[in-house]
């Protein structure tokens, strides 16, 4: 069902950046909106990318299972981005499982309103061309840390990939404003849940961290960053 959207709600989507008031109005009136609960599924991975996605409020997790089973966190999403928008260009399926965790509300637009949008609007053609760019140049970074780091570095590039996605500054550090759970970390690390609880259990010892149920802060942002980069450490105040 096709709702009716204040083209305001746009405005924060990179995809629609630089669309003048008019055009913004254009692309609301083709928005489709759609509350999903927390736990369930906005897509499965192998089903039909029919659809360009949104996400307004809540958060999201992209999740990729292989033939034997294992799963890694492909991207965590967070308001105001897109998602299972490269895959509806490419004729493909989605790749992985688009799983809300926390309840959420999202936009959708059918491919074929999608691509009109597009050719009434090229500024939104140039928009996704840099969302790509900038996706690929993660993945090619992620590729590069699991074949060449070692994973106390990969687990502090993806916490710090994090903090600038979602960190939000509280006294004394910067928190991940994400539902974030150890097993997810060593699902985006392609590591174990032992070797991820092992290493941030001994950051937490040093100050470097705080995490709690599904929390994590950042209280030594410093130190981090010289584990990522393998700096020699200085000494940091937390709330630095």
């Amino acid at each position: 069902m096709t709702h009716a959207l204040d083209p305001a709600a746009l405005r924060g989507l990179r995809l629609f950046a630089g669309l003048d008031e008019p055009a913004l109005a254009d692309v609301a009136a083709g928005a489709q909106t759609r509350r999903v609960a927390r736990g369930s599924r906005v897509f499965a991975q192998g089903d039909p990318a029919d659809a360009c996605h949104a996400l307004i409020d809540g958060r999201i997790k992209i999740v990729q299972t292989g033939p034997d089973g294992q799963q890694i966190v492909v991207r965590f999403i967070g308001p105001g981005e897109m998602f299972g928008t490269v895959p509806m260009f490419t004729g493909g399926g989605y790749p992985g499982d688009a799983v809300a965790m926390a309840d959420c509300v999202a936009l959708l637009w059918p491919a074929p309103a999608m691509t009109a949008l597009m050719l009434r609007h090229p500024r939104i053609g140039l928009n996704a061309l840099g969302i790509v760019g900038g996706r690929l140049q993660e993945i090619q970074n992620r590729l590069r840390e699991v074949s060449t780091e070692r994973v106390e570095r990969r687990i502090a590039h993806a916490l710090l990939r994090l903090v600038r996605q979602a960190g939000r500054r509280i006294e004394g550090g910067v928190e991940i404003a994400f539902p974030l759970s150890r097993q997810d970390v060593a699902e985006m690390t392609g590591t174990t849940l032992h070797t991820v609880s092992r290493i941030l259990s001994g950051w937490e010892g040093q100050g470097i961290i705080e995490s709690g149920r599904l929390q994590v802060t950042i209280r030594k942002p410093s130190a981090l960053l010289a584990i990522a980069e393998d700096l020699p450490q200085a000494e940091e105040d937390g709330g630095s």
